[in-house]
């Protein structure tokens, strides 16, 4: 049976898993689903049309699955999705999804949410990604596998961070920042590679290598980005690489223009 405080308000309709820990003071509304093994501090308010998977901790004062800040809601009955095994600490807040996109904002799993962090409506983000004390996401963005986003950063709406990318503390990120490299700034620029990252989480040497030759090409060669991309995809060692082939296919993507 579900661990609810008494002064906990939860919707009688609200589908709450067995094995869930509700705090004092923690507000869940009528569409909210909560599954095994969550556990919500006191004085989370989760709200909207909200689904959290296992195993998440939810810091006090966070509010999950609130109104879009965007003026053209309104009012529908979008959604706000988080997976499993993520961390949100205190003061967070998660908006729904709105009807101009797909109508969902999501959190994968495994993901570290520090205090302060605001994640707007319809972000994705993928799994294992940490972003530190107030930092900020605007409408639209998605996040890749693990990425980094540093205290008080802040992100444009619509712009795409690659997997692997980490983005320093205070910095203004208004173009897509590609996978695997660091970035800093105000506005930011790309610095190098995310070597000790990568090679943290089991990437070769050898991919490692093909990644500084990809990162010499389109940072720091003078290349228009087209010549850059074409004079790697001549190489065909370097297109064998199934990182490089992923790097290749987040720069070709549409998107707000490639941070250089």
């Amino acid at each position: 049976m579900s661990v609810i405080h008494p002064t906990a308000i939860v919707h009688p309709r609200a589908q709450i898993a067995a094995s869930v820990e509700i705090g004092p003071y923690c507000v869940i509304d009528e569409h909210v689903s909560i599954d095994a093994d969550t556990v919500l501090a006191p004085h989370v308010r989760i709200t909207g049309h909200t689904q959290l998977g296992k195993h998440n901790r939810i810091g006090s004062f966070s509010v999950l699955g609130g109104m879009p800040q965007d003026k053209k809601y309104a009012g529908e009955p979008t959604r706000l999705q988080i997976g499993d095994h993520n961390t949100i600490f205190e003061y967070v807040t998660m908006s729904t999804g709105t009807a101009q996109d797909q109508g969902l904002t999501q959190l994968g799993s495994h993901n570290w949410i520090m205090a302060y962090v605001h994640i707007a409506h319809d972000c994705v983000l993928a799994d294992h990604c940490i972003m530190s004390n107030n930092a900020q996401l605007a409408g639209h963005v998605q996040m890749g596998d693990y990425a980094i986003l540093g205290g008080m950063a802040g992100v444009h709406q619509f712009c795409r961070i690659g997997a692997h990318a980490m983005i320093g503390a205070k910095s203004l990120i208004v173009q897509d920042v590609a996978p695997f490299i660091t970035v800093s700034g105000m506005p930011a620029k790309a610095f190098g590679l995310n070597a000790e990252g990568l090679t943290r989480r089991g990437f070769s040497a050898e991919s490692i290598k093909k990644l500084k030759q990809a990162f010499k090409h389109i940072y720091q060669s003078g290349a228009l980005l087209k010549e850059a991309i074409a004079s790697l995809e001549s190489d065909p060692a370097w297109m064998a690489d199934a990182h490089c082939q992923a790097l290749l296919a987040f720069i070709k993507a549409p998107g707000r223009g490639l941070l250089r």
